[in-house]
């Protein structure tokens, strides 16, 4: 095992750039992702006519596909259909959309999860159904969607490695290049890959164990 050979100033650079696009994706696609699957949750949890099922069959669709399928397909499959995008706007785009729908399911799972009866009571308080769905299922739903949201946004920290298939310089990506090098590398770039998604994947979990006693 070398480590200062594999941690030198060169490689340790790099391997750090790799870590902080690894930090942009995962960020960007989380918000994009939360976003987007809230909106879809909350379509399909009101039962909106036509869109209800729409969402439906594109959730069910896109979280029984592999994500590296979906990324494949960003990248390869649309600028053939004349949708051209940069090699981290497609890591980002094909994130987004996997994790888009897995959310969705989560935000509709947990506004479901919110007592009938206290939906009843708003309603026959005179609120509208978006007055009911805004002041009582929503914050109410959020205790239900903290845990597996968090959980959901590790998941997705993790996949970004995925994206090293289609040579984004991620992390993963970076550190292939220095374990290339020589094979003493190996052991110490795992290990600090190891340390870097451990970091942030326990600083989110503090942070969900956090929100949930807040929320209780």
């Amino acid at each position: 095992m070398d480590f200062a050979g594999a941690f030198s100033a060169a490689n340790l650079g790099f391997l750090m750039d790799g870590f902080y696009l690894t930090l942009i994706v995962a960020f960007v696609s989380i918000i994009l992702s939360f976003v987007i699957g809230v909106i879809v949750g909350v379509i399909r949890y009101a039962e909106v006519p036509v869109l209800s099922p729409v969402m439906f069959f594109l959730v069910e669709l896109i979280r029984n596909l592999p994500l590296l399928l979906i990324i494949f397909f960003v990248r390869f499959a649309l600028p053939e259909v004349g949708i051209k995008m940069g090699l981290t706007t497609a890591a980002i785009a094909a994130l987004t959309i996997f994790e888009a729908a897995m959310i969705a399911e989560i935000v509709r799972g947990g506004l479901t999860a919110v007592d009938k009866g206290q939906i009843e009571a708003a309603r026959s308080s005179g609120l509208s159904s978006f007055q009911t769905l805004w002041h009582i299922v929503l914050p109410q739903g959020l205790r239900h969607m903290v845990p597996p949201l968090v959980s959901q946004f590790i998941s997705l920290l993790k996949d970004t490695s995925l994206a090293t298939i289609v040579a984004l310089p991620e992390l993963m990506h970076n550190a292939k290049i220095v374990m290339g090098q020589k094979e003493s590398f190996t052991i110490p770039v795992l290990l600090l890959i190891a340390v870097l998604y451990f970091a942030v994947n326990y600083l989110l979990s503090v942070v969900s164990r956090r929100l949930e006693h807040k929320t209780a």
